[in-house]
């Protein structure tokens, strides 16, 4: 296991160990990282797994978390790990879940290396992962010129010529806030629209171009858009691109264990990230639809001090026994 306080001498993990925890997190972006934090800070036994690959890997920096404006993702998670290593009771260990079972109180987790661990309560941090991207050239610029969120980006792309990539409810939920960074873009839809006529007549009432041909390639350098190329021989061309990623569970642990999962196919929590499984919480993208990394490590925290209050409560009661 690699511990935080010794982070290199620790980096193999015997495999033949079985680790126990007051609470295993899984996941090690912002959400898990804070959360990590906060439980260090509260003194339990806390192990945080991660397999080292965040979705945001593919962006050059992180926008609107405060004192850490425009930093890479990698330098936050060092930055954050670095912070941790002053929490003794905090491990780390780069791995995957490959199962989990047992109850309340009592999880059993196994990973890919070998190592099994109990763990009292479970908070889930993995996120979401991307689908492919089947639009030729998409992912040469995913990250660099294409995003998918205004607030971590579009600052960056203000008054720019842009195009936005997406369709039926998600457009029109997307195009009026885009309006408020630049209010020079063009829809592509990639095929049917699956917008209404009055829908269709607010995009032209603000000049915005509406597209339904297939997207034939997006044209870029050195991963800097310069031209959306339609089946139909139609060229856009644009500094920039917001669309609507495919995502997916970044695991899918807590269906297993019967968490609920909404009709957006995110895990179904209480206001401090409580599932609707006992002694299992869930934190970050794996919770909510806005996928911010402040955001995220808020969620953290507020999930963190829930399983630390119930932890507290219930040494308390045994206390009493």
């Amino acid at each position: 296991m690699k511990n935080l306080e010794n982070a290199d001498a620790a980096a193999n993990v015997n495999v033949s160990d079985t680790a126990n925890a007051d609470v295993v997190i899984i996941g090690g972006g912002p959400a898990g990282l804070n959360a990590a934090l906060m439980l260090g800070r509260a003194r339990k036994q806390t192990i945080v797994i991660d397999a080292g690959q965040p979705r945001n890997a593919v962006t050059r920096e992180a926008h609107g978390f405060l004192t850490r404006d425009g930093i890479g993702p990698f330098e936050l998670r060092r930055i954050a790990i670095e912070q941790l290593r002053a929490y003794p009771s905090v491990s780390h260990i780069e791995d995957t879940i490959t199962s989990v079972t047992g109850e309340d109180g009592a999880f059993l987790l196994e990973t890919a290396s070998g190592l099994k661990i109990t763990s009292k309560k479970l908070l889930f941090a993995a996120g979401m992962k991307d689908r492919r991207l089947d639009i030729p050239g998409l992912a040469e610029v995913y990250g660099k010129s294409a995003f998918v969120c205004p607030y971590c980006d579009g600052w960056e792309l203000r008054d720019q010529p842009l195009v936005v990539i997406s369709r039926g409810a998600a457009l029109m939920h997307l195009a009026p806030l885009l309006y408020g960074w630049t209010k020079q873009f063009a829809v592509c839809t990639n095929g049917p629209d699956e917008l209404t006529e009055a829908e269709r007549e607010e995009l032209r009432a603000h000049d915005i171009p509406l597209y339904d041909a297939p997207i034939r390639e997006i044209s870029s350098i050195e991963g800097m858009v310069n031209h959306v190329k339609l089946m139909d021989g139609t060229e856009i061309p644009c500094t920039g691109i917001f669309f609507r990623p495919e995502l997916a569970p970044g695991t899918d642990l807590p269906q297993t264990l019967g968490c609920r999962i909404s009709e957006q196919g995110i895990l179904e929590v209480g206001e401090s990230g409580q599932t609707s499984v006992p002694g299992i919480y869930a934190a970050g993208d794996a919770a909510t639809m806005m996928h911010q990394s402040i955001a995220a490590a808020a969620s953290g925290a507020l999930a963190a001090a829930a399983v630390n209050g119930e932890l507290n409560r219930e040494a308390w009661k045994a206390g009493l026994a």
